[in-house]
């Protein structure tokens, strides 16, 4: 019998040692969330286990091991945001936590949007001198793969891919040059967009409305889309005009989508200019009868009533003609700023006046300046700095902004109606993007005043549009902000929840969750994003960041390593 007894409790023993022993099912395991899986569906009562990068396991494992655990109780488990357009591929360098990233719940990037970060050459990489002399960067890369290799070397906290830019080619053979090119220089300028496609790029890209991007024609667009096409990828476009000549310029992307055989991406769908307020339900239709007649169309957005750019983006293409150095020395001459002066009010049959879209001068704000003498203007208006200086023309104080800062200013315009942002929202096929670079309240990228979609971009979606306006439903925006980005540039294993894809999640509180920017005080994390993964491994806790810098370079369909 004691033989008996002291059996049985070695046999005890052995299995309390082997259950205490048994190694954890998962790395991480979230669990008693509600899980909104980027599919549209409605949130269920789902758990989720990720081993290594990867999503392993979705549903009940409430008995599952793991060695972290998430209690998500009360919480949204959602994929990973992707910002379809967010500029972040120089500061990315800079401060790779790429924090107001982070914090609004992005993973991931997409960027280039017509100037990309290569291909690179000597003169393109003096343009850039002020730049990389104001963050202190070392250009070391000069295609597109050297910038993804100096990209995994440092780390980045966001998975990031790229466009090569049509612009970007045209400076890199054309200078900026205001001519077609020859037929040498095309072939060139698509040698390079290959070269791009077989690096990585997710497509061709385009900013029409900026010089010297406004002085390509569209068959020379054409002939780049379809290089791209062979590849696989797509054709994004910062359209020629979003103001008055707005169905023109759609009616221009539609052309190249259907002559180059390729997708088409209408990036920050807006209706600029007070004139043209109400008409985006008539943009709007216009897309979706291009894609009723077989141009896959999509578009993405961010929700302000405010754009931002370059504050010389105000002046004619003319003036622009050879760069910042010949801008400046026009803005010099007493003859030429008054025939800019006479151009800027109004409307024009051949460019988009920044000016005429925000009402002049009260329609602009400074954010940022590279000059340490204009920093005292940082946050106010053109009106307000022109009466600061005693200039008695706002446009005089304009022209001398551009040439006191060598055309490094950024702006902030007042163009847009908030009924138009809200009907581009309802759009199911309207993806959403932050159009600006990361940004941080601390060190160098805190002396700059951004736009305050750097900051809060699809914490307001969620908390403005779908919690408090009921605009949209939670699932439809999650959607937008996922699965439908993913789509539009051809990310796969992204963009859901599923058993097999990357492990890019952001946990979020949806009574909680909402921005705090503003653009008098942008510098603000907003509130209620509790979690952020990046491939598997956690880059938000508790709403505070971790330094594991997980991200990955994303490469498009043509990639050949």
């Amino acid at each position: 019998m004691q033989k008996q007894i002291f059996a049985v409790a070695i046999a005890v023993v052995l299995f309390f040692c082997s259950a205490c022993s048994r190694q954890p099912d998962y790395d991480v395991l979230i669990v008693n969330g509600t899980v909104v899986d980027g599919s549209g569906s409605p949130g269920i009562r789902a758990d989720v286990a990720i081993q290594h990068d990867r999503i392993v396991k979705v549903g009940d494992l409430r008995n599952g091991r793991a060695r972290k655990t998430i209690d998500a109780t009360g919480l949204v488990v959602a994929p990973g945001f992707i910002d379809m357009l967010g500029q972040s591929e120089l500061i990315g360098l800079v401060d790779p936590r790429v924090p107001s990233k982070i914090h609004q719940g992005i993973t991931t990037e997409i960027t280039g949007e017509g100037e990309s970060i290569a291909p690179l050459n000597d003169a393109l990489i003096k343009i850039m001198q002020p730049l990389l002399e104001h963050y202190k960067l070392t250009v070391d890369w000069r295609t597109l793969e050297e910038y993804f290799a100096r990209f995994k070397k440092q780390g980045m906290a966001i998975n990031l891919g790229s466009f090569i830019g049509a612009t970007q080619v045209r400076e890199y053979v054309l200078d900026s040059e205001n001519r077609a090119p020859t037929k040498e220089e095309l072939e060139e300028m698509k040698s390079q967009v290959a070269e791009g496609m077989q690096r990585g790029a997710l497509g061709v890209s385009t900013s029409l409305i900026y010089s010297p991007a406004i002085y390509a024609k569209t068959d020379e667009l054409v002939a780049l889309a379809q290089v791209a096409a062979r590849y696989g990828g797509i054709y994004a476009s910062h359209i020629r005009n979003e103001g008055d000549h707005i169905f023109e310029a759609l009616d221009e992307a539609f052309q190249i989508g259907r002559e180059a055989g390729i997708g088409v991406e209408i990036w920050h769908l807006k209706v600029a200019g007070r004139d043209m307020w109400g008409k985006m339900p008539e943009v709007l239709q216009k897309i979706e009868n291009a894609r009723a007649h077989g141009v896959n169309v999509g578009a993405d957005q961010y929700p302000y009533i405010a754009a931002a750019t370059n504050l010389a983006a105000c002046m004619p293409p003319w003036a622009h003609e050879g760069g910042n150095e010949k801008l400046i020395g026009r803005l010099k001459d007493r003859k030429l700023r008054e025939r800019i002066k006479k151009e800027l009010p109004f409307r024009s049959e051949k460019w988009e006046s920044e000016w005429f879209d925000v009402g002049g001068a009260p329609g602009i704000l400074i954010s940022s300046v590279l000059n340490p003498k204009l920093k005292v203007y940082e946050g106010k208006r053109l009106d307000e700095i022109a009466r600061i200086r005693d200039e008695s023309d706002p446009m005089d104080t304009l022209m001398n902004f551009i040439i006191e800062d060598n055309a490094q200013t950024g702006a902030i315009y007042f163009s847009m109606s908030e009924e138009d942002v809200r009907a581009a929202l309802r759009m199911p096929w309207v993806a959403v993007d932050c159009d600006y670079g990361a940004s941080n309240p601390t060190g160098i990228l805190a002396d700059e005043k951004p736009h305050p979609r750097a900051y809060g971009t699809f914490p307001r979606i969620l908390g403005k549009y779908v919690r408090d306006e009921k605009v949209l439903p939670l699932e439809v925006a999650i959607q937008k902000m996922t699965s439908v980005a993913a789509r539009h540039v051809g990310l796969r294993d992204r963009g859901m929840i599923k058993e097999g894809n990357f492990a890019d999640l952001t946990v979020f509180d949806p009574a909680r969750v909402s921005d705090k920017a503003t653009f008098e005080n942008p510098h603000q994390f907003p509130v209620g994003i509790e979690y952020v993964l990046v491939n598997g491994r956690l880059e938000l806790e508790h709403g505070e960041q971790n330094a594991t810098l997980a991200g990955q370079p994303l490469r498009g369909p043509g990639y050949k390593q």
